[in-house]
């Protein structure tokens, strides 16, 4: 096991081709955090993996909500721009939710402070947008 001084190595050394050649966007996925550091107390480590199966639930719901508007409002005007707003949300909660499990879980085991993350304003931006989306539609279509 190695230990570093600084979660963002871990992005960094994870994705190194042969000859050290960066391999570029793959550092946006960070290796196994497992790899650096010292076990922290388990609970913390628990905690830190709940969370991150909150954020998959969280996308799983956008996921049927998306569908749901595709498939189930045919006759609701803009069903589909609705459907496929919440797909996106989906994807982006999925897609930066286990980079900050590993990043969150390297920095425990380096003692470090946990990274910060965008998640949380990613979050409230888009079901803000979705929101607004949905009222206007809903007028739109009352109209």
């Amino acid at each position: 096991m190695t230990t570093t001084s600084s979660v963002g190595v871990l992005c960094q050394q994870e994705f190194r081709g042969e000859g050290g050649h960066n391999l570029g966007a793959m550092k946006l996925l960070p290796g196994d955090p497992r790899r650096v550091g010292q076990e922290p107390d388990y609970r913390f480590t628990l905690a830190n993996e709940r969370t991150f199966l909150a954020w998959v639930r969280t996308s799983l719901a956008l996921t049927a909500g998306g569908l749901g508007a595709i498939s189930l409002l045919p006759d609701f005007f803009g069903s589909e721009f609705l459907g496929v707003l919440l797909l996106v949300l989906s994807f982006a909660t999925a897609a930066t939710s286990y980079r900050r499990w590993a990043l969150n879980e390297a920095a425990m085991r380096l003692a470090q402070p946990l990274p910060p993350s965008r998640l949380p304003q990613l979050m409230a931006l888009g079901t803000a947008l979705v929101a607004i989306v949905a009222a206007a539609l809903f007028v739109i279509d009352s109209a």
